[in-house]
């Protein structure tokens, strides 16, 4: 067998792997189709996703059972306004020991887990949040002046309510950046929630069984990085990325009227890795002009703000961006 074709076997294994993976969360997560597959690209590209919904959509219900199939050690920590750093990363205490000698010894805090959720993320102090900073980028956390490394693989998937904002900290772009992806997390529509009604008020509900351990998801990571991206997506891609830049020649008008300020490079480099993802989830061996389109509004939409004259006028962020993707596809069309 040739490398290539060694390469596409273990494409389709994962991918029918991922398929079974879905179906086992579709148990407890009833429907939102587009969430699962967002939340898993998430994980599959090694990155950090974004939930923002109302209460009562299933955003914890999602994070718990991807813990369980997945095969991730998982932590939930409640962000609330009083919340310390320390209360996340650990502090280190002093022991004394039977023979009246003492030591610190530092107490790991929750983010040291495999898949930590973290809950209503803005209601906690920006100096709380930063203590997050560090350990979605870095994988490592610094107490003490000691740097701790965490565990392997490591995600944080934050959940984010968008009502209710009086007394929350929004987060800061440098902080929003680290985020792969916004999931957007809307209502079900009235099949899917009539199964949810019927699902969960019975006798017994689903449950979900473990599919993955932490060890094949990381050497899914590997193999996704791995996938081949045709020179006309990988230029699509920068296309995209450069076109919400408002100082850049190629931005339209209506970017440079709109937008204050556009995606980095990171959020490039994020979509190279979801459009893989999404082709992983769907069975296909390399990502297409498709996946970009798909994945622009969840890859770009917290990566850019628009002007006060935009958001006086009340212009929307997430159609501008499904516009411009739409325009580029266009121009290559016609090229």
């Amino acid at each position: 067998m040739t490398q290539n074709e060694d390469m596409v076997a273990q494409i389709e294994a994962l991918g029918e792997k991922l398929s079974e993976a879905k179906a086992s969360i579709t148990k407890r997560f009833i429907g939102q189709e587009r969430v699962v597959d967002l939340t898993l690209t998430a994980l599959l590209c090694g990155g950090h996703g974004l939930l923002i919904g109302l209460p009562g959509l299933g955003k914890t219900l999602l994070v718990e059972t991807l813990s369980t199939v997945m095969g991730l050690n998982g932590n939930r920590v409640q962000f609330t306004p009083d919340l310390m750093p320390a209360d996340i990363l650990g502090s280190e205490v002093l022991d004394t020991a039977s023979d009246g000698s003492r030591a610190f010894r530092f107490i790991e805090g929750p983010v040291f887990c495999q898949l930590l959720m973290a809950d209503e993320i803005n209601r906690a102090s920006p100096r709380t949040q930063s203590a997050l900073l560090q350990a979605m980028q870095e994988k490592t956390v610094t107490v003490a002046g000691q740097d701790r490394s965490l565990g392997a693989p490591f995600h944080v998937l934050a959940t984010q309510n968008p009502i209710e904002q009086e007394g929350t900290y929004p987060l800061p772009e440098a902080q929003l950046d680290r985020f792969l992806v916004q999931i957007d997390v809307a209502y079900p529509n009235r099949d899917t929630e009539r199964d949810i009604l019927i699902a969960t008020t019975g006798e017994s509900e689903g449950q979900s069984t473990q599919v993955f351990t932490a060890e094949e998801l990381i050497a899914a990571q590997t193999l996704l990085r791995r996938m081949p991206v045709g020179d006309s997506v990988v230029e699509m891609i920068l296309d995209l990325v450069r076109a919400f830049r408002p100082e850049e020649d190629s931005a339209s008008a209506q970017v440079r009227e709109t937008v204050a300020w556009g995606p980095g490079p990171r959020a490039a480099q994020a979509l190279m890795l979801a459009v893989r993802a999404r082709a992983l989830l769907q069975g296909r061996l390399a990502p297409s002009a498709e996946d970009v389109i798909d994945m622009a509004r969840p890859v770009l939409n917290h990566r850019m703000a628009l002007n006060f004259a935009a958001r006086a006028r009340g212009d929307n962020l997430q159609s501008l961006i499904d516009e411009t993707a739409a325009s580029l596809t266009g121009s290559k069309a016609a090229a």
